[in-house]
């Protein structure tokens, strides 16, 4: 049965990953891509709803990004937010203009709650603004269904040919009742049915990988993150003993996490998995030596594991295929997808090498979100504990050293991100926070301990709170708790001196500092 699919258009905007989101809440699977995807690969997709995303242009402007004006004879629904918006509108014959008055932030609009989109909102609800230009106009044939005390059209729509423009964003929390907006566009307008649930998401990854693989040999690259380990399960209920998991200890992993993974997924732990553990330490370090730039920290460890992978794959036989914990998130971080700039190269997307010795690489979860990963952990029978485990990147603490990684800074983060993470735990905080953890900086700063001067490294405390991963607020931690783990890192970590607390969200940081 074909999947339904609602597609997101992006033309640049930040949100674009939680456009998908908010849509996949509502149980209708959600992707996106770039405005230069040719309109025939739209046809064949055959979506059943499409989202024009924001966007930093003008779209008056001969240089902005823009698309074909068939998109809207087709017949399928066309929601456009923001710099969306104002293109349709300019597209089909309306008026864009610099706004007399800029809007900024969460602002009172006025609907009318009869429009399909705003079915059961409250006439005067908050919604958020970012709009330097605004519609002065509609095109022909649309009505307005929206508006501020300065944006006299802040939502339209012709519902003849089930087009529908907004000015604001609905897929940020800061709207009140986005979510609800998001899922009119895909239940009244796009007359979704809502088939995308993990239950089944997973039964049919298992058949389809069952049915790809055949009687191939595979080979799942096992980091003992939530990521690979759901990856891993997966296989092992598709394929059998006809997978090897191979964990590499890159000497790059938080502190005693090697042994736990052997624990859990060795020839003790609770799954029938052919598990190999290559220590590969002193291998990654030599790699990294002398190198500062994030991006080629992320690539130098993307391509030594698939080495180490093609080494350990010989020593058992042919391979045919490679196994990765990919999630969606990283495909569009790394500029894979969307129009959006790379971010960073994730080591299982941007950071793969050119040439990988195996028939192919099989990634079940690159269409999913964190939190759908989890849910799919839940689904397989792998137990709470592993499955809300905390993210860890690929690169591991590669990321979380700033500038040249060595084992004796290696040593310091480890030691600093375990008593965080204890100190965490113990203050009740573990479940309330998304992700939470210490990097070591590149600066060096005087200090004084037993009446010495000192001269040594600052740590960076990190925590936030996220639902998706793709915005995140930094977590308000009770004092005491930072001012305790503060105390202990000083003291039993040595070559750190100063600790400080990271107080910004993503945007404009990432969560992780490389």
């Amino acid at each position: 049965m074909k999947r339904e699919t609602v597609i997101v258009l992006d033309f640049g905007g930040q949100y674009n990953q939680l456009i998908a989101r908010r849509v996949r809440e509502c149980n209708v699977y959600c992707e996106i891509f770039s405005y230069k995807t040719d309109i025939e690969k739209i046809k064949e997709i055959q979506p059943k709803g499409i989202i024009f995303t924001g966007g930093p242009n003008s779209v008056y402007l001969e240089d902005s990004p823009t698309y074909t004006r068939e998109i809207f004879q087709l017949g399928i629904p066309v929601l456009g937010i923001c710099y969306g918006a104002q293109l349709m509108m300019h597209l089909l014959g309306g008026e864009v203009g610099t706004a007399p008055v800029r809007e900024y932030g969460k602002i009172e609009v006025t609907v009318d709650p009869s429009a399909k989109l705003f079915r059961e909102v409250s006439e005067k609800t908050i919604c958020w603004m970012s709009h330097n230009d605004y519609i002065a106009k509609a095109a022909p044939g649309f009505d307005i269904i929206a508006h501020t005390s300065d944006c006299p059209v802040a939502a339209v729509q012709n519902t003849e040919k089930n087009l529908y423009a907004v000015q604001f964003h609905p897929e940020v929390l800061h709207t009140q009742e986005g979510k609800k907006m998001l899922s009119n566009f895909v239940y009244q307008v796009c007359e979704c049915s809502g088939d995308w649930r993990m239950d089944s998401f997973v039964e049919e990854s298992i058949q389809a990988i069952r049915q790809k693989v055949g009687k191939g040999k595979v080979l799942c690259a096992l980091s003992g993150g939530v990521d690979s380990s759901v990856a891993a399960v997966m296989l092992s209920k598709a394929v059998g003993n006809q997978l090897t998991c191979v964990f590499v200890d890159h000497g790059l992993l938080r502190k005693n996490e090697g042994d736990e993974v052997e624990a859990v997924f060795g020839p003790e732990g609770a799954y029938n998995l052919n598990f190999i553990r290559v220590n590969a330490q002193e291998r990654f370090y030599e790699r990294l030596k002398g190198v500062e730039e994030p991006e080629s920290k992320r690539k130098i460890i993307g391509e030594e594991f698939i080495r180490v992978f093609e080494e350990e794959a010989k020593k058992i036989g042919a391979v045919d295929f490679l196994v990765q914990g990919t999630i969606y998130p990283d495909v569009v971080e790394s500029g894979v997808g969307g129009e959006s700039t790379v971010i960073k190269s994730h080591h299982n997307v941007g950071g793969l090498p050119d040439y990988v010795d195996f028939k192919e690489i099989i990634e079940p979860l690159r269409d999913l979100f964190k939190d759908e990963v989890r849910k799919a952990g839940l689904e397989l029978g792998i137990p709470e504990y592993l499955v809300f485990r905390q993210p860890f990147p690929g690169p591991g603490l590669g990321i979380r050293i700033i500038g040249e990684v060595t084992a004796e800074k290696v040593k310091m983060v480890q030691d600093a991100d375990a008593i965080w993470r204890e100190e965490i735990a113990n203050a009740g905080l573990d479940k309330k926070i998304g992700q939470y953890f210490a990097a070591i900086t590149n600066m060096r700063s005087v200090g004084v301990m037993g009446d010495e001067r000192t001269y040594d490294y600052a740590v960076a405390l990190r925590a936030v709170t996220t639902t998706d991963f793709m915005t995140a607020e930094s977590a308000e931690i009770p004092w005491e708790v930072i001012g305790k783990a503060t105390s202990r890192i000083v003291n039993e970590v040595k070559h750190i001196n100063r600790v400080l607390y990271d107080c910004t969200g993503k945007p404009p940081a990432t969560i992780e500092f490389e």
